[in-house]
């Protein structure tokens, strides 16, 4: 019994936490549109504070001394971040968040392409079928009925944005794997030295882009609610650093089955909640594209958890990153955490979304 409720405290917390994480940011998205970049750099800026306050009480989050040869290691994986930091944003900012798991539906096929070229390894039939089912729900969610209002309507850019973010996130399954050795095999570490990157970068280019001083001139202008900015910038920050801990508590405390479960009722939450509170709208069509999507995914873990033989899927398998930079604008990477049977240790550590 204790064990049951601390599953399903665990699966509660990861799931409420990242319903938040959506909902704030497409709020605070709709609030500032022309913040996205700031937005995610405060968000960063966050994580990186966070961490370093953790760190003075306990011993299991561990801060990283600067070293130019790490950072340059590092590199690739911190542009990846940077990238899908904003593509991310770009996405939710501009589709309906009853939409964006649409959007992003196409991560597992991605992950799954990705891991087998820079693997040199070919992905099992059934793999490859479960990729199928699942890039036709993205296809049936991205053809529109022409009755849809035109507000409704993700325009091609909006796609393009999913569709990097996806894309990132499939960089991200191989880059972390190869990444984790270079900072001793600690995901905290990896997710400082990758929060910290992304922080400098996106701080960068936010003043190159002019957001800061506009965020100046909107804040001290007076027509502007800032409190959405400010409050929506806070409650990310905390929230997406908590998915940290629970991302690591979700996949040591429950199986994989489990996790792919909970992160589908997540998804159709998601779908609802949109629904209500933003007045998006959900046709027949969409809710197919979400149904079918959920299926493709739930058939690859039931699949992977089928394997016979570790060694030989472990090639094949999308590494679990429970602990990915946590203010990512969704926070958590539903299509790879729970995917793999984490039969290596040092693959059940990595940072995540």
């Amino acid at each position: 019994m204790a064990v049951s409720l601390q599953v399903v405290g665990v699966v509660s917390f990861y799931m409420a936490a990242a319903l938040i994480m959506v909902f704030v940011n497409k709020a605070v998205l709709n609030n500032a549109p022309n913040l996205t970049v700031l937005f995610m750099f405060f968000q960063s800026a966050t994580t990186v504070l966070l961490l370093n306050f953790t760190s003075l009480f306990t011993s299991h989050v561990q801060i990283p001394t600067f070293d130019a040869s790490t950072a340059r290691k590092l590199t690739p994986l911190i542009l990846v971040d940077a990238s899908g930091f904003v593509f991310n944003a770009l996405c939710l900012r501009d589709v309906e968040a009853a939409f964006y798991q649409i959007a992003r539906g196409l991560v597992l096929p991605l992950t799954i392409a990705v891991v087998a070229i820079s693997s040199s390894t070919r992905p099992t039939v059934s793999v490859v079928g479960c990729a199928s089912v699942v890039t036709l729900g993205f296809f049936i969610g991205t053809s529109f009925s022409s009755d849809l209002p035109a507000t409704a309507v993700p325009t091609p850019l909006a796609l393009f944005y999913g569709f990097l973010s996806s894309l990132a996130i499939a960089l991200h399954a191989v880059l972390v794997k190869s990444s984790l050795p270079h900072v001793g095999g600690s995901s905290t570490m990896l997710s400082y030295w990758s929060n910290l990157g992304s922080a400098i970068l996106l701080g960068v280019l936010a003043v190159l882009k002019g957001e800061a001083n506009e965020f100046i001139h909107m804040a001290s202008g007076g027509g502007w609610d800032w409190r959405t900015f400010a409050w929506g910038n806070l409650v990310t920050g905390i929230f997406g650093f908590l998915i940290s801990i629970a991302g690591i508590l979700s996949v040591k405390v429950t199986s994989p089955v489990t996790h792919m479960f909970s992160s589908a009722a997540r998804s159709v939450l998601q779908v609802a909640l949109g629904v209500k509170i933003f007045g998006d709208i959900l046709t027949t069509r969409r809710a197919a594209s979400v149904f079918t999507i959920l299926c493709g995914t739930l058939l690859y873990t039931w699949v992977k958890a089928r394997e016979v033989h570790p060694a030989k899927s472990q090639a094949h398998d999308i590494p679990i990153e429970p602990l990915r930079s946590s203010s990512k604008a969704e926070a958590d990477l539903e299509a790879q955490a729970p995917l793999m049977r984490g039969e290596d240790p040092e693959v059940r550590e990595k940072p995540q979304a």
